[in-house]
């Protein structure tokens, strides 16, 4: 890679001003890896540009979980025409999930013929000798490889980062997936589970500490199942012990846990460090039995009360947030109304809900019963009105409490205020003075006047 990075530094540097922007859609796992194809950009002599309209590289990095995140990208991607036409040497690269299928690949081709040239999720670290050879060769390149269906990839250690914050960072501990949901694109585009070596994980982790980073998020398509594909294996819970005993003062997330994976052991080192967050993201995507079945979930949902409850005993003040799918096919009535129920029993804090999208090559796609987009559009506007009531009264719970918060910065809600967030997660908003600015990425207490649904709103110490 090293030397493709040089060659391709070698080309740019008769350019006057390159600037790369990269533009990334979907999960948090896309926005670290576009964290890497900007540092290997700006080891490429690349400038960094917030704005598509001076750059001389531009590349989109995709999502494929929803049908809409895929139209939205290549919907924005066609924008990008207009600019190619004002700018001749501008390069227009894909990468992501959605590339990764062949079907929408076909369509990038056939469609899109000033796109130059797209690398798949298994090609991160080709990233400059793709970007070379179309430099070179003058002609589209496209570096999609197919996953193995048996053998994991290797995972990419040593490619250089660009962080888009200095106080939060994402740490990826395992790509992949072997779960095979049935709604699911996930083991077609990121391939088998594969996990980091946990010294180069560790190794991450104090660097970022050393640094000064407050808030650090460890990512994984299930990141229960980390280690298992190790030799020799180790666990996550392990790899969370290793983690505690660093030193340095930061909040510790991680996304995202698999349900039938999470157990007792992982509650318990979880409450064992308060620099653990005491939020724990748990999708359920449905209430329904049937339906969990249906989806290859491989849990009930009374053994997902049982674990609710049991990492209650462990950490009673736990912050729960989950994924639901509404109108996944066969759903009836019945089944909806046990989701609901199971809103109500749990009281998320927060929860992803979206309309079922079908999947080009998953099960659920071809599977009977699809339930029309009216029906399913209703069920999102009573599963919304019940989410938005219980996160209000779980909100308003905090009124009066002091709690402890990393600024931010200036707040979205308003520009005399500045945001911040709890340890777990919850987004707070309080005036701002010129004492709160100057503890802009550091940690400070405020009490909690009001809370809505979305937000707790307080006054600083």
């Amino acid at each position: 890679m090293k030397t493709y990075i040089d060659k391709v530094r070698a080309l740019v540097q008769s350019q006057a001003a390159p600037k790369v922007f990269v533009e990334t859609y979907g999960c948090q796992q896309n926005e670290a890896d576009s964290e890497r194809i900007v540092g290997m950009a700006v080891k490429m002599g690349y400038g960094r540009t917030d704005t598509p309209d001076n750059a001389t590289l531009i590349i989109v990095n995709t999502c494929a979980i929803r049908e809409h995140a895929e139209l939205k990208a290549l919907s924005r991607t066609g924008r990008y025409k207009k600019l190619k036409e004002n700018n001749p040497r501008l390069l227009l690269g894909m990468c992501g999930c959605m590339v990764q299928q062949a079907h929408r690949r076909e369509d990038v081709y056939r469609r899109y013929p000033y796109v130059n040239f797209v690398f798949g999720t298994n090609m991160l670290a080709e990233f400059p000798k793709v970007l070379y050879e179309t430099m070179m060769k003058k002609k589209r390149q496209f570096a999609v490889e197919a996953y193995d269906p048996i053998l994991p990839a290797a995972f990419p250690e040593g490619l250089p980062v660009q962080r888009e914050s200095n106080r939060k960072a994402w740490v990826s501990i395992m790509y992949g997936c072997n779960n095979f949901c049935t709604y699911c694109v996930v083991p077609y585009t990121r391939g088998r589970e594969r996990s980091r070596e946990m010294p180069h994980i560790l190794e991450e982790i104090k660097r970022l500490i050393g640094e000064g980073y407050k808030e650090i998020t460890l990512l994984g398509q299930n990141v229960n199942s980390y280690g298992k594909d190790l030799n020799p294996k180790t666990d996550f819970p392990n790899l969370l012990q290793e983690i505690s005993k660093l030193e340095g003062e930061f909040v510790l997330h991680f996304m995202t846990s698999h349900p039938k994976d999470a157990n007792e052991e992982l509650f318990r080192v979880l409450a064992s460090d308060t620099r653990f967050s005491r939020h724990v993201h748990l999708p359920v995507q449905s209430g329904s039995n049937h339906i969990l079945k249906s989806m290859n979930r491989r849990y009930t949902r009374e053994a997902y009360l049982e674990k609710v409850k049991l990492l209650r005993q462990y950490i009673p003040d736990v912050v729960l947030t989950t994924d639901v799918i509404v109108g996944f096919p066969g759903e009836t009535e019945e089944d909806f109304a046990d989701t609901l129920k199971m809103l109500e029993e749990v009281r998320y804090d927060s929860v992803f809900s979206f309309v079922f999208s079908k999947r080009k090559g998953t099960p659920a796609a071809d599977m009977d019963n699809q339930v029309e987009d009216k029906v399913s559009k209703e069920r999102m506007g009573r599963l919304l009105d019940t989410q938005i009531r219980i996160a209000g009264e779980k909100n308003s719970a905090y009124t009066g409490k002091t709690i402890r918060v990393l600024i931010e910065g200036e707040s979205k809600a308003s520009p005399d205020m500045l945001a911040a967030r709890t340890a777990t997660g919850k987004l707070v908003h309080f005036i701002k003075t010129p004492a709160g600015e100057q503890q802009i990425g550091n940690f400070v207490h405020v009490i909690i006047e009001r809370g809505d649904p979305f937000a707790l709103w307080a006054k600083p110490l």
